[in-house]
């Protein structure tokens, strides 16, 4: 799709009422995750952090959206794939500057080029005890990417009709931090099998789209 059609049809989005957590669920990997997000609430223990699903046009014009591999280091989210972002920091005044702070730093993608159209739906990661905000956002210029060497293996861009093919839902057997061989709902995209909660930020991001396209 071309970037210049997609551009008008996004903002769209700013007044469309969020999928919400029902679409998350639906690519959850761990079937306790509401009882765990509901307790995580009431003990208001967790942290915040930010991502961002940027779109932007390729040199073709074309819609995509990137996705990074993190480096392999000791923890929970060794080599896995996910948005930029990061915590929430004491300097940042907002969930939304984290998320685009932490865009700049890790792929370069300069804060005063990106548009934010909407916070979509929080998720509860179990593992490292965070509430991950995810926004949306655009560039109308094909990034300069210059990713973080600290951070990140590899950059993934996601071309938007890939995305929304039907076969890009599967459903993949992993090891994880709590389960050994589970069969898990996953997208695989680009070479890549994308599961856990960017997948199911990644579900919401899908519903909110396929309904303007």
């Amino acid at each position: 799709m071309q970037f210049s059609e997609f551009e008008k049809q996004i903002l769209k989005v700013k007044k469309m009422e969020l999928p919400g957590e029902d679409f998350h669920f639906k690519m959850a990997p761990l079937e306790r995750l509401k009882e765990l997000k509901a307790r995580a609430v009431d003990m208001q223990s967790a942290r915040k952090a930010a991502v961002l699903c940027l779109f932007y046009p390729s040199l073709e014009a074309e819609t995509r959206f990137s996705l990074i591999l993190r480096k392999t280091y000791p923890g929970v989210h060794s080599a896995q794939i996910g948005f930029p972002g990061g915590k929430m920091e004491t300097t940042d005044v907002s969930l939304e500057h984290t998320a685009l702070r932490e865009t700049e730093e890790e792929v370069g993608v300069p804060q005063q080029r990106i548009q934010v159209i909407k916070q979509l739906t929080e998720v509860y990661i179990p593992p490292s005890n965070f509430f991950v905000h995810p926004f949306l956002g655009i560039t109308p210029h094909t990034p300069h990417f210059k990713i973080q060497d600290e951070e990140v293996e590899a950059l993934i861009e996601v071309p938007l009709l890939e995305f929304l093919e039907d076969k890009a839902r599967i459903t993949q057997v992993l090891s994880t931090s709590y389960a050994k061989n589970i069969e898990v709902p996953a997208f695989q995209l680009q070479g890549h099998v994308v599961w856990g909660a960017t997948a199911m930020m990644l579900n919401e991001v899908r519903e909110i789209l396929q309904k303007l396209i």
